[in-house]
């Protein structure tokens, strides 16, 4: 361990080196590079003796593949999990800096948008954490996403430029660059009586990776976030030495390869985006895969026990261009045979489905996949009939189901089942979400191939989550827990036994409200508005989307509205609505519900009859960080989406974590919180999966009937588009019609009346407030079942058996 004089002693050398200046002559900027470059360092030696005690052991390896990975900040994090953040406050402190002040000059990695990316961040953590060696495979993106500003009330997207300054976590690998084809030709020829494909005329990409340091707890383990970069192949020669034409298509060619790792997701609405998108999948995974063959092959020689010692897995359906972009590795590189490489490629992949909705399955158009990846598209081809003639004589003469199933289907290439062929085990994110692959999105599949499903219920890293972005709660847990909690989190359960001591509730209320006045201070600090620390903080924080249903949450706020400008007197506890996340740039409906959530809240908060009893916030630009404050300052979790259609969630167990109450519907991993909490712990509404699938087979729902059946829903609707909002009269005419005219897809009206008995109910429980408490203290009690160490766990024993 390291005191904090030599600390002192470490940093300002570090600073003297990187800078060339001493401290005293330094910007607040330079001061936290200097201490990212020291927590660098310190880790580093760490990072090799990893790596060192992994190839000793021939430790079998995980690689985790993913479009995104959302880690947040690592300078608080890595001097926690070094053991030394405490030392680094108190050092800094005595010279005359805030550690605090310093965290907050890093950027968040723009690496990911949501929940998918944050899911990766959060095993990578606990892989680090147990020990296991795992491994993260992603894209350097030079903008991310996007970067969030709102605009009057609307969503303005601006580049997000986290790499303006470089990153000082990362290490550039030239030496490991590897090549990267896209389109050309193959032809055939016989070579030793063995038929081999050739590819030829193709586009050269190289790849460089940047890798990023990913420490686990306290254990002095160090693994590795991959990050590959897009460059041109030669990029050193002299654009000047080319005649002009030359010039301009060598400069076009450098521009269109820069694009694969520019942004996260490009708009795939148009051809040239899905290409894009296309290019960016295939470029992460034949950079991934080379990579890996190569450091096995330089420690064992052959790929013999290659799917002993790796295992691959696949997080959704964007990496799925793995498993033919390793058979032909293994063919057309290695020389195997057919049946030998399916063997290892289906031996080493594993896939985890992250939803059901149709967009989200990818589909490519065959032309578009064969033009960009001819060798890739002959394998799949190949893929498509063998199962097809696998399927005919299982199911002969049903050709209806052999359609359904194929890999290539009406004039696309359908990953999900290119997915499911291609690896030994997939599993879904939630116990309902599994049930519905197997019973529904997947039934053909799940008939085929039964072993190969299984559930894997999401988890959260509690360490982040709790333990740093809740110092407070945590002291409180570890002066009655002791701190094993922190590597046994199953030891949360304890906190139950204290669900009813008045001291450890009067304890935990004081942390919740300090963590409120925290939030309202930095509410007002930028945007100005003034919220009420003993108000109910109600927040809803996630992606923009119709079916997570940040418009239901409007329109019970607009019915409140109502029912306090019709009875001024009536007595509510004064509620304060949060909301936060991004829409997609190219969805509409999406930044409209933005429009008219900054609407409502301009028309409430300026009300001068109800602001004392309501206020309504939008949180721009939502990320780890943001979420690392308003999660431990919530009271009530609003996860609301159409029972169905949110495979799991994680930012549901991220406010349980931290004694939020959830308002829910039975949807995703919230059937499991209420089964871990009790009833009495949550807020149950709406619709269940049955009854929606029911609506959505069967029919019979009437949006408009729903409409005409209750007045107050009828009102809430009609102010959309009546000018009762401060904006042009037809400004929400589309969500008007999406709910009325299009039949409300998502069941929002359906679910209304429901909802706001939920709310009431919060209302009433909240004004008890020995039994909140208790009801906030149970929730963190049981979430130690939802940490990603568990989530790991399961992952490690019963899929990637390391």
């Amino acid at each position: 361990m390291i005191s904090k004089e030599e600390f002192i002693k470490l940093y300002l050398d570090k600073f003297e080196k990187i800078h060339g200046k001493s401290i005293d002559e330094g910007t607040m900027y330079d001061k936290y590079v200097a201490l990212a470059g020291l927590v660098k360092d310190l880790l580093a030696v760490d990072w090799v003796k990893t790596n060192n005690l992994y190839s000793e052991r021939d430790q079998k390896q995980v690689y985790y593949f993913a479009m995104e990975f959302l880690p947040g900040k690592f300078l608080g994090i890595n001097l926690l999990y070094r053991g030394i953040r405490e030392t680094a406050r108190e050092a800094l402190k005595d010279l005359g800096l805030d550690l605090e002040e310093l965290e907050e000059l890093e950027s968040d990695a723009a690496l990911g948008n949501g929940g998918l990316g944050r899911l990766g961040a959060c095993l990578l953590d606990s892989m680090a954490s147990m020990g296991i060696a795992g491994h993260g495979c992603c894209l350097r993106y030079k903008y991310g996403l996007f970067r969030q500003r709102i605009v009057d009330g609307f969503q303005v997207e601006l580049p997000d430029n986290w790499l303006v300054n470089g990153n000082i976590w990362e290490i550039r690998k030239p030496d490991k660059a590897v090549e990267v084809r896209f389109g050309g030709t193959v032809r055939t020829d016989m070579l030793c009586g063995r038929l081999v494909f050739i590819h030829e005329n193709y586009e050269a990409v190289k790849a460089v990776p940047y890798d990023v340091p990913i420490a686990g707890y306290q254990n002095g383990v160090v693994n590795t976030l991959r990050l590959w970069r897009a460059e041109a192949a030669g990029e050193d020669f002299d654009l000047s030495s080319f005649p002009r034409g030359d010039y301009l298509k060598v400069l076009e060619y450098k521009q269109s390869v820069e694009a694969i790792s520019q942004i996260l997701y490009p708009d795939d609405s148009s051809s040239e985006g899905k290409l894009l998108r296309l290019k960016q999948q295939y470029f992460l995974v034949s950079a991934g895969l080379q990579s890996i063959l190569r450091r096995y092959k330089k420690k064992h020689g052959s790929l013999l026990n290659f799917e002993n010692k790796v295992a691959i897995h696949l997080n959704d359906t964007h990496p799925v261009l793995c498993i033919p972009e390793l058979m032909r590795l293994l063919i057309d590189v290695e020389g195997m045979g057919w049946d030998e490489a399916w063997r290892i490629t289906t031996g080493v992949m594993s896939y985890t489905n992250h939803t059901i909705l149709p967009e989200a399955l990818e589909k490519w158009p065959v032309e578009m996949f064969k033009t960009l990846l001819p060798r890739l598209y002959l394998i799949v081809q190949e893929i498509n009939e063998r199962l097809g003639r696998e399927l005919w004589q299982r199911f002969p003469g049903d050709w209806q189901k052999v359609d359904r199933m194929a890999v290539m289907n009406k004039d696309q290439v359908v990953m999900a089942h290119l997915a499911v062929v291609g690896s030994s085990r997939l599993n879904g994110v939630s116990r309902v979400h599994t049930e519905i692959l197997q019973k529904q999105v997947l039934s053909d599949f799940y008939g085929l191939y039964p072993q190969k499903f299984s559930n894997k219920t999401n988890g959260v890293s509690h360490r982040r989550f709790l333990l740093k972005a809740n110092p407070g709660l945590s002291s409180l847990i570890t002066e009655v827990l002791g701190p094993e909690w922190i590597g046994e989190p199953q030891q949360l359960s304890g906190l139950a036994a204290f669900a009813n001591d008045a001291s450890f509730l009067e304890k935990a209320a004081a942390v919740k409200r300090e963590n409120k006045l925290k939030m309202g201070k930095l509410i007002f600090d930028k945007y100005g508005i003034a919220v009420n620390p003993d108000s109910i903080f109600d927040v809803q924080v996630k992606r923009i989307h119709a079916y997570k249903r940040q418009l239901l949450n409007v329109l019970h706020i607009l019915d409140l509205f109502n029912r306090l400008k019709d009875n001024p007197q009536l007595e509510i506890v004064p509620r304060t609505f949060i909301f936060g996340g991004k829409a997609a740039p190219g969805y509409y409906l999406a930044k409209k519900i933005i429009k008219l959530i900054n609407t409502v809240a301009a028309k409430i908060n300026s009300d001068k009859l109800v602001r004392d009893k309501l206020k309504v916030v939008f949180l721009e630009d939502y990320n780890v960080s943001l979420a690392e404050r308003v999660i431990p300052a919530a009271d009530v979790s609003e996860q609301i989406s159409t029972a169905g259609k949110e495979a799991s969630g994680t930012g549901n167990m991220k406010f349980m974590m931290n004694g939020a109450v959830t308002v829910c519907t039975l949807d995703g991993a919230n059937i499991e919180i209420r089964d871990a909490v009790g009833e009495e712990n949550i807020i149950c509404f709406g619709l269940t999966v049955d009854e929606v699938l029911g609506y959505y087979q069967q029919g019979g729902y009437s949006a408009w009937e729903e409409y005409r059946r209750s007045d107050r829903l009828r009102r809430v609707i009609d102010q959309l588009v009546s000018g009762f909002l401060p904006a042009p009269a037809e400004e929400f005419r589309e969500i008007y019609n999406f709910l009325l005219v299009d039949n409300d897809e998502f069941f929002h009206l359906k679910d209304f009346s429901s909802y706001t008995e939920a709310q009431d109910k919060v209302e009433r429980l909240y004004r008890e407030t020995r039994k909140w408490l208790r009801m906030s203290v149970s929730n963190t009690a049981q979430s130690g079942r939802f940490s990603s160490d568990r989530t790991v766990a399961e992952y490690a024993g019963e899929i990637w058996q390391v």
